[in-house]
């Protein structure tokens, strides 16, 4: 018995369905609490190739929520398990380890092959860096964060509105696994989701899931949604940028153990705004773009 029958009986996704996911080519950026649950729905749903960029190694903190991984993965880089599991799943698929960091500066060359990008990295700068990517090749691009018992997911780019149009600001403060918690099954529902986003974007099923935003709140037991394929595009964004991409020409703001900085910068020269998170960088870009100052960028060190 084919391993997909099951998938194929269905009438919109079919023999031709099936040979139209074979051929897809898939970038999964971050194999961690969400990439545990998208990578082995793309391999087992069939899909040819799929890229794993992820930079960290396997932690015993991990496995809570990335079930992914065994005791005997730790210390093991996470991109290489995931890729050596999947092919165990699937033999009929490729699975490509890219076990370095994805940021602004290679972003392109990690995901040039690719047909779909899945941002399962859960960090505002990767998601941002994958958006602007994505938006200007018109590339789909399924996005998720969770935190706690909360998340969204969401289908961007491709033709439809990019993540900086329905995010178009920071929140407050940031959060993340390790300093404020996550359960895992809400990690794993949304995970899902991306791989059933992903799967119909590739099938080219309708609805479109581009352009449209789930966000679940397992806290109060809700779930809401709403589709905003008419977003507009916001102006004077900052960019972001890798360490290496700095010109000698920029105008360097350090935010590092100190407070914002009203710049002065020459006229067309660029304002890079340097903190550890980038948040604080992020909020003085703003403001900066907000007098007037196009060309501002921000640079996070420490993601």
């Amino acid at each position: 018995m084919n391993r997909y029958v099951r998938q194929k009986i269905l009438p919109e996704i079919g023999v031709a369905g099936q040979a139209r996911l074979a051929a897809a080519r898939v970038s999964v950026v971050g194999a961690g609490g969400l990439g545990s649950t998208v990578l082995p729905l793309l391999a087992g749903a069939g899909v040819g190739r799929i890229d794993i960029v992820d930079p960290d190694h396997v932690e015993e903190s991990n496995l809570h929520r990335q079930t992914l991984f065994r005791m005997s993965d730790l210390a093991q880089p996470k991109a290489e398990v995931a890729a050596q599991s999947l092919a165990a799943l699937n033999p009929e698929g490729r699975f490509i380890a890219h076990a370095t960091r994805l940021d602004p500066e290679n972003a392109a060359n990690l995901t040039a092959q690719a047909d779909l990008i899945v941002d399962a990295a859960d960090s505002f700068a990767t998601s941002y860096a994958l958006s602007d990517l994505c938006f200007a090749v018109e590339r789909p691009l399924i996005s998720a964060s969770v935190l706690a018992r909360q998340g969204y997911v969401g289908g961007f780019c491709g033709g439809a509105p990019s993540l900086r149009a329905v995010f178009p600001d920071l929140p407050s403060r940031l959060g993340s696994c390790s300093d404020t918690g996550v359960m895992g099954p809400v990690v794993a529902m949304l995970g899902a989701l991306q791989a059933q986003m992903a799967l119909s974007v590739l099938l080219g099923l309708k609805p479109s899931p581009l352009g449209q935003l789930l966000s679940l709140d397992l806290a109060r037991w809700h779930v809401s949604g709403f589709r905003f394929d008419g977003a507009p595009e916001p102006v004077a964004m900052p960019e972001i940028l890798a360490p290496t991409q700095i010109d000698v020409g920029d105008l360097v703001i350090d935010l590092r153990g100190r407070d914002t900085v009203d710049p002065q910068p020459a006229p067309g020269q660029r304002v890079v705004f340097i903190c550890t998170s980038g948040l604080r960088a992020w909020r003085a870009a703003k403001r900066c773009a907000a007098l007037g100052h196009h060309r501002v960028a921000i640079v996070g060190d420490g993601q």
